[in-house]
């Protein structure tokens, strides 16, 4: 049995157990994939106050060492399901059960999949990748595409520039979406290629990705573009629903009040899995700071009626 259990270790759950641990608490922290969350794969962070630039790498294990020095334990398992029994609640993962008298849910979203006939699973690792900090190196001296209108794409395309011999960035629409500063300085980079209004038709290659069909919308034509890699940036959805109805759900998104309290008593949710306007870094923490808070106050007053 402990106080918490966090689902999910990224910067809105570490957020939240850092509160908690100060404040006494026993802390658990679930990560089925990377803790430090996605900002792990992000080349540069530079929207975050006092730090003025550090990569996502850096930030992730900053973050993990802090909330580890100040006692949290945390397990790389995957949360299946979560019920709640009378005050305690019982989490079901993918190795083992566990207790606890508080949750937080921050499991963040899941990419976003091109879902072309199975051929992206086909090229996944082969020339297919979600992360450019991971992979980028690997091509070195290469053609590559990234795919993506939004910050995430725009970095993706100025870190893969400084080794890459081409970088192809290509967008739905005929607008960027990201950071004012970061598509001035793609605009600004020669091997920076920028394509518009293309829509990605097919994936062509034997043992690994060879070239990527496109149709390019305005002129509905297909363009050819042979590359190494390609570099998917194009967006998020919501993960799976484990909540067993304990939580409300609008367009798959975890609704809350200004608590971050669901509709369960002692059940919170933080960062991206949750309805809100806005999705950063910041936020995110602000959310886990919040959500700590408030799960602890509800923890003294268990305490005190136990």
């Amino acid at each position: 049995m402990v106080d918490v259990i966090i689902i999910g270790g990224g910067p809105s759950g570490m957020s939240a157990a850092i509160t908690l641990l100060r404040a006494g608490k026993k802390v658990l922290i679930f990560e089925k994939e990377n803790f430090g969350g996605k900002i792990v794969g992000t080349p540069c962070v530079e929207n975050f106050p006092v730090i003025k630039k550090i990569s996502g790498k850096d930030f992730a294990n900053d973050f993990f060492n802090q909330v580890k020095g100040l006692g949290a334990e945390f397990k790389a398992e995957e949360v299946l399901n979560i019920k709640k029994n009378n005050d305690f609640f019982e989490i079901k993962t993918d190795c083992s059960n566990y207790c606890s008298k508080s949750v937080i849910i921050a499991v963040g979203m899941q990419r976003r999949e091109l879902n072309l006939n199975g051929e992206e699973k086909k090229f996944f690792g082969k020339g297919i990748s979600y992360c450019a900090v991971c992979d980028g190196t690997f091509y070195k001296d290469k053609d590559v595409c990234v795919v993506g209108g939004g910050n995430t794409a725009l970095q993706y395309a100025l870190y893969l520039s400084d080794f890459c011999k081409k970088v192809y960035l290509c967008i739905l629409s005929d607008v960027f979406f990201g950071d004012e500063i970061l598509i001035k300085r793609v605009k600004n980079t020669k091997n920076i290629f920028v394509k518009q209004n293309f829509l990605i038709k097919k994936l062509i290659g034997d043992d690994k990705l060879e070239k990527v069909i496109f149709l390019d919308k305005k002129n509905n034509k297909n363009e050819e573009i042979i590359v190494s890699c390609l570099f998917l940036a194009i967006g998020q959805v919501p993960g799976k629903d484990i909540y067993n109805g304990l939580v409300d759900l609008k367009n798959n998104f975890i609704v809350v009040n200004e608590k971050l309290e669901t509709k369960t008593t002692g059940l919170y949710a933080v960062g991206d899995c949750i309805v809100k306007d806005v999705r950063q870094l910041t936020t995110a923490i602000s959310d886990g700071s919040i959500a700590g808070i408030f799960a602890n106050s509800y923890l003294n007053k268990l305490k005190q009626k136990n």
